[in-house]
């Protein structure tokens, strides 16, 4: 019991920091490629992440961790944070926030494939029901530029997803902090080459907005929300801790109408609190 109410309480404070992610994305892509923001983002939280393995003397990860340390990098490194800065170029920080919708039934599934967890048929059912709900709203409020974006963020919801489950696992043997550090480290020749390729041509145009935002998705969206997150999927379960997820629209949208100013529609309203509540009755039967 205390095993998982530990993981909940940790999975909880990894949402909340993941709550500000695409917001500042949104606020960085006005000065930053989505190239540049992505790889840029993955070398300062990998340079961070390989001072912590050093101080702490932390093992080498096995030959047989490389892949899964590989796909978790694919995942969240890059496959994440680079499709939805550039669905950020096309729908607004808020539309995108409802499609965190998709990532407690993207998680569970790669829970299964990667994880071994079964949940019961009504988990499915409950989770089935909420993601066609985020995917319903995403095609009604759709316009032809913003399908580039629906599309985008479904891609990156997926990559996530897998990301997620395979970090969650491999968190079991190696630590939460440890997975995302060795993750970034994987990552950082490529991302360092990208970001020196993709850096703004005149610094001085770049504003404090997008400086700050840069620094929030480097230091706690790429490094110490995942400390938590997947702390919190190891000790709970990854498909009934991803459920957390689902309160993750609710923080995002209040920051993005906030420190955005953009609109929140009832229909966004709407479709969230269906989906939490599908969610809600998930989580009973996982």
């Amino acid at each position: 019991m205390k095993r998982s109410s530990a993981g909940w309480g940790s999975g909880l404070i990894g949402v909340i920091i993941f709550s500000g992610s695409l917001p500042a994305t949104r606020v960085a892509v006005v000065d930053f490629s989505p190239m540049f923001l992505t790889s840029a983002r993955a070398v300062i939280a990998a340079l961070l992440g390989a001072i912590f393995l050093v101080v702490l003397r932390q093992t080498l990860p096995s030959k047989k961790e490389i892949v899964p340390l590989l796909l978790v990098s694919v995942g969240v490194v890059l496959g994440f944070p680079l499709l939805t800065g550039f669905a950020l170029q096309h729908i607004t920080a808020a539309h995108s926030i409802v499609f965190v919708g998709l990532l407690p039934l993207a998680t569970a599934i790669f829970g299964v494939l990667r994880g071994g967890e079964r949940p019961k048929p009504a988990f499915w059912a409950f989770s089935i029901v909420g993601a066609a709900t985020v995917a319903g709203f995403a095609l009604a409020t759709s316009d032809g530029g913003s399908m580039i974006g629906n599309a985008l963020m479904v891609a990156a919801v997926l990559l996530c997803g897998l990301g997620y489950a395979e970090g969650a696992a491999l968190s079991r043997r190696l630590g939460g902090w440890q997975v995302i550090s060795w993750a970034l480290l994987v990552s950082l020749p490529a991302m360092a080459i990208i970001a020196m390729f993709t850096a703004p041509v005149a610094w001085s145009s770049v504003g404090v907005p997008a400086w700050a935002s840069l620094a929030y998705v480097s230091i706690f969206s790429m490094l110490v929300g995942f400390v938590f997150w997947y702390r919190g999927l190891a000790l709970g379960g990854i498909a009934r801790v991803g459920q957390l997820q689902l309160l993750q629209p609710f923080f995002g949208l209040v920051l993005a109408a906030v420190f955005l100013g953009e609109p929140i529609s009832w229909g966004m309203i709407a479709s969230t609190l269906v989906v939490v509540l599908c969610v809600a009755g998930a989580k009973r039967f996982t």
